[in-house]
C-alpha cells in the first residue's frame, strides 16, 4: 500500500489514501436473523459456534461506529404449529414462539457481551427480571450511545411474526435498512438449495417480487418496507465476514428496493 507522510513537530505521520478506509454505507441497520439459524448442525436449540460468529460479524459493524438493532425469531426452539394437530390455540402457540425468541435474544447478548459490546434487550412482553420493556424513545438513545439493541416478544401480539416485528421496529426506530441473515446468498427464482439452476437476482423491485411470488418476508412485513421505501438486503449470514460487506457497500446478496 502507498502512503504519505508529513512532519509535525518533527515526527512524521503516515497518512492513508481515502480510498483504503472502510466507510459504512449505513448508520443505523435493523439486523433479522432466523431462530433456526442459530441451530448450526444441529436439529434443535443453540449452537455456540454459530453465536460466535454472529458476535464477532456484529463487533465489526458497531467498530465501524454503525447503529446495530436486531430480531431474532424462534423457530430453532419453538415453531407455530397447527392447531388441530397440537391442540394449542393459535394465539396461545404464538405466544410461546415470542418467549422463545427472548431466549435466543439473551444467548446473543450474552455472546457480545463476553466479547466487550454494550447490549441491551428489550421485550414487547413484560418481564422485567430479564429485559427492559420496549420503548421506542429509550430504544434509539441506546443506540445513539452505541450500545446494539435486541428486541424479543415479537410485536408483543399474537398473528405477527417476527419478519413484521423486524420491519416494525425497523421503521420506528428510523432504519436506513433491514439486512436479512439467511442460508442462502441471496434471492433466487426458484429454491436453490433443490435447484441448480436456481437465478440470483442482485437487485429487485418490491414490485417485481410481489409478482414474481418470491417469498422474502410475509406480507405484512414486505408491505410495511413498501410502503415506508425501507430497501431489505437478503444475505448469507452463516459465511463470516459477509455482514461487514453488505455494511460497507459491497455488492452482496440481493437488495430489496422501490
Amino acid at each position: 500500500m502507498q502512503t504519505f507522510s508529513i512532519y509535525l513537530s518533527c515526527t512524521p505521520i503516515q497518512i492513508i489514501p481515502d480510498y483504503y478506509i472502510m466507510l459504512p454505507k449505513f448508520k443505523r441497520v435493523l439486523l433479522k436473523l432466523s431462530g433456526e439459524s442459530l441451530m448450526g448442525e444441529d436439529k434443535f436449540g443453540l449452537d455456540p459456534r454459530v453465536l460466535s460468529q454472529y458476535a464477532q460479524d456484529i463487533k465489526l459493524l458497531t467498530e465501524l461506529g454503525v447503529q446495530v438493532a436486531i430480531v431474532i425469531g424462534g423457530g430453532n426452539i419453538y415453531r407455530g404449529m397447527n392447531e388441530l394437530e397440537t391442540g394449542i390455540e393459535r394465539a396461545q402457540g404464538d405466544y410461546m414462539g415470542m418467549l422463545a425468541t427472548v431466549i435466543n435474544g439473551m444467548a446473543l447478548q450474552s455472546a457480545l457481551e463476553r466479547i466487550g459490546i454494550y447490549t441491551r434487550l428489550q421485550s414487547a412482553i413484560k418481564m422485567e427480571q430479564v429485559a427492559e420493556p420496549y420503548i421506542r424513545r429509550r430504544a434509539i438513545r441506546h443506540l445513539e450511545k452505541g450500545r446494539v439493541v435486541i428486541f424479543g416478544a415479537g410485536t408483543g401480539n399474537p398473528y405477527f411474526t417476527t419478519d413484521t416485528a423486524g420491519s416494525l421496529r425497523a421503521i420506528e426506530i428510523k432504519a436506513d435498512a433491514i439486512l436479512k441473515g439467511t442460508r442462502v446468498d441471496g434471492i433466487y427464482d426458484k429454491d436453490p438449495e433443490k435447484d441448480k439452476s436456481a437465478k440470483k437476482f442482485g437487485k429487485i423491485t418490491f414490485a417485481e417480487c410481489i409478482a414474481k411470488n418470491l417469498r422474502v418476508m410475509d406480507m405484512t412485513a414486505f408491505t410495511l418496507c413498501m410502503e415506508n421505501k425501507l430497501p431489505i438486503i437478503v444475505f448469507d449470514m452463516n459465511t463470516p465476514g459477509t455482514l461487514l460487506r453488505v455494511v460497507t457497500g459491497e455488492k452482496v446478496g440481493t437488495l430489496v428496493t422501490g
